[in-house]
């Protein structure tokens, strides 16, 4: 196995969250009462029990890079998230930014941010 980090995000409640990115394609790799592993193809997303997160003054986030963006944007729309400047959960479309790079944003329903990042050729 090459070297790797995963993302450790905060869930109020696993079963809603395993349901939102359960609805982008991500399975339960592994699950018990003080931790979550989720999956998706190569991605995957680790979660700790954080019941009095305030998704409106989180600050956690974490960066995916991908090959292809649009196949996970693409089913976080088709999953209903929706394209808008607020509210839990919601996208932001991608654009090519200063940097160079392709990147889109989720935010998850516990007020996560995870930036949608292409990885360059």
């Amino acid at each position: 196995m090459a070297d790797h980090a995963t993302p450790n995000l905060p869930a109020r409640d696993f079963d809603a969250t395993a349901e939102f990115y359960g609805a982008l394609g991500f399975e339960t790799g592994w699950r018990d009462d003080g931790w979550m592993i989720l999956e998706r193809g190569e991605l995957m997303l680790e979660f700790f029990p954080y019941p009095d997160l305030d998704p409106f003054s989180s600050s956690f986030s974490c960066c995916l890079r991908l090959d292809a963006i649009d196949p996970l944007y693409a089913a976080a729309v088709s999953a209903g998230v929706p394209e808008a400047r607020t509210g839990h959960p919601r996208l932001h479309p991608a654009t090519v930014e200063a940097s160079g790079m392709r990147i889109a944003y989720l935010i998850d329903p516990d007020g996560t941010l995870l930036r949608l990042v292409e990885n360059r050729d």
